[in-house]
């Protein structure tokens, strides 16, 4: 059978054809002009009902939701743009249009909202009832109640106004500083610089002396630019923190467990278990040191190998590595990663210019979704892509729902993609020729516990504690490193001897103002999936539709309510998350016996 030979690079022409240059994408923006202003005259004229029999919202509805699809269509698009070539300069000036509609958008819905609020509540409960309104229920309750959180939508209009500047412009101010961080190194005798993201792939070098240098010019590089970058950090955050402040927030959590449809409780609970249960992955930390030579890790040998592939994967082997393991758990799976790969949704390539990290966003006008990544042909590299597909089957499973039911949230977003990585990545261990590939491959796997139980608890730790200082006042440059440090050693139970107190300037992360805290949810979603994998290996290829039924579920629940439907579990007691982190210690056991010689 011949194998289709897949691209490294992606496919925005069959948006909107010629890039930033786009005279389709310029047309598409003006359409949502228009679109913007029927929608709000359309708000701007509706009386609050009266009677149960009133069809008005109805049709509000369908406006919101053909202007949220163009609206978002935009955006992701733009985000391409930006993120395959950081030195577009007209991209950067379109996310600064997309972040203008946004906020009219926004300015509208707080007027839709407050005239929600304003419907008596029996009228409410009977408009509901309409065929039309049943399946929206959850969503539309749920705007209701942040209506009524929020203040009168004269100063709700006037934040969405100040913060096209005044907030989204320090996250627009963060990408620019990136595009110009440089990374020099000497490779084969020749000086270059590297991007960000070619960076960052020499962290996982077999050669130490290779991961020492690339991190000592990585410090250097991030701390020429640290003095913009906490500039940056302190008036984001201090723009949030004044909002919430006015609208009588005192938990800078409430808006991020809101978002996330979580409890503090069930937030409480995973971090409790976790920390209880550090000193495993402590042992291997110390255990990759001995195997390494060295007394102890330093952060540049985290995501170093333990041993040798002998090969790397291309990019051709690590699409068909993923395929071959999507088809033991499902054919819709498997089709749906086929037709990314053929149809160029994924941006793979190893350039300079493009920006750090992955993603996957989706074009819902299209019905498509687009992957970004810096593919070099490691392992964690087909972790991500499988990872990034499992997000763009996601959008895939939620297409028979109505559109205002796909809006779920971030952690059960990275439930769906961890689950697709560790599809591949269990499958890989299991199938390994050798021991000393399934230590390797194995290793990988732990890397990835490390980093949800270690990594994304220092990020936790350090932005709940630096927004706590911030309240006070600016927080120095000196301050967020110490911050850093002592939360990445909490963290790491201090088992490293060189840590990255830089690291709240260069992780993305905590710049991003579109959803707040970006960094609890990778570990909700990560144990999640673990419930919901254990549950697909004991069901076999037959679970594929039961799992693409709780997809459909995830933007319209709470998650307390998703797992108790879908695996009859209560989130908030200690138990489930338990079994979740001792299937990880598992992998950590079998590494430790392995490497017992």
């Amino acid at each position: 059978m011949a194998i289709n030979t897949y691209e490294l690079t992606w496919d925005l022409d069959v948006f909107f054809e010629g890039g930033s240059s786009s005279r389709e994408f310029t047309d598409h923006l003006e359409k949502l002009k228009e679109q913007l202003a029927e929608f709000a005259a359309a708000v701007e004229d509706w009386e609050i009902p009266v009677s149960s029999s009133d069809e008005t919202l109805v049709k509000l509805l369908e406006k919101f939701q053909a202007v949220s699809q163009n609206l978002r269509q935009a955006g992701a698009f733009v985000s391409c743009l930006q993120a395959q070539d950081t030195n577009d300069t007209r991209a950067n000036e379109l996310r600064g249009m997309v972040t203008t509609l946004s906020s009219s958008l926004s300015t509208i819905l707080t007027n839709f909202d407050e005239k929600l609020l304003n419907i008596q509540e029996g009228i409410w409960n009977e408009l509901l009832e309409q065929n039309a309104l049943k399946p929206l229920n959850f969503v539309l309750n749920e705007r209701r109640k942040k209506a009524a959180e929020k203040l009168p939508k004269d100063q709700e209009a006037l934040i969405n106004a100040l913060s096209i500047d005044g907030y989204h412009g320090w996250g627009e101010m963060y990408d620019t500083i990136v595009s110009q961080v440089k990374i020099p190194f000497e490779e084969n005798g020749e000086k270059v610089e590297l991007s960000v993201g070619q960076a960052a792939n020499k962290f996982s070098s077999s050669d130490r002396e290779v991961r020492k240098r690339i991190f000592a010019e990585w410090e250097k590089a991030w701390d020429k630019q640290a003095d913009l970058l906490a500039g940056t950090l302190n008036h984001l955050s201090g723009f949030r923190l004044s909002v919430y402040k006015q609208r009588g927030w005192d938990q800078i959590l409430k808006e991020a467990l809101d978002y996330n449809r979580m409890k503090q409780e069930t937030l409480d609970v995973m971090w409790k278990v976790i920390a209880d249960n550090k000193q495993p992955f402590a042992n291997y930390l110390k255990r990759k040191a001995d195997l390494l030579g060295v007394e102890k890790l330093s952060w540049a040998d985290l995501d170093a190998p333990v041993g040798e592939l002998g090969t790397s994967y291309s990019y051709q082997q690590g699409a068909e590595f993923i395929l071959n393991h999507f088809e033991d758990f499902g054919d819709e799976l498997t089709q749906f990663t086929k037709k990314a790969f053929e149809d160029r949704w994924i941006e793979a390539e190893d350039r300079a210019g493009k920006r750090p990290g992955g993603f996957c966003t989706s074009f819902p006008v299209s019905g498509q979704s687009r992957i970004f990544m810096t593919y070099s042909g490691t392992p964690s590299n087909v972790s991500t892509l499988a990872h990034e597909l499992g997000h763009a089957f996601h959008s895939f499973a939620l297409k028979d729902t109505h559109p205002l039911n796909r809006g779920y949230a971030m952690n059960v977003a990275e439930t769906a993609s961890t689950f697709a990585e560790m599809i591949v990545s269990d499958a890989a261990v299991s199938n390994a020729k050798s021991d000393d590939e399934k230590l390797v491959l194995l290793e990988d796997k732990i890397q990835r516990s490390v980093a949800f139980f270690m990594n994304i608890h220092a990020r936790f730790l350090f932005e709940t504690r630096f927004y706590e200082e911030r309240k006070k006042g600016m927080v120095s440059k000196k301050r967020l490193n110490e911050l850093m440090e002592e939360a990445q050693k909490e963290a790491y139970v201090d088992s490293l001897e060189e840590y990255h107190p830089l690291f709240w300037g260069s992780k993305l992360h905590f710049f991003i103002t579109g959803v707040p805290f970006y960094n609890f949810p990778y570990t909700f979603g990560y144990l999640f999936s673990l419930g919901i994998y254990a549950q697909a290996v004991k069901e076999g290829k037959g679970y594929e539709q039961k799992y693409m039924a709780m997809l459909e579920d995830t933007g319209s629940m709470t998650v307390e309510d998703l797992a108790m439907k879908h695996l009859g579990v209560d989130l908030t007691k200690r138990e489930f998350w338990e079994e979740g982190v001792k299937l990880c210690i598992k992998d950590v056991e079998e590494f430790m016996e392995m490497t017992n010689k």
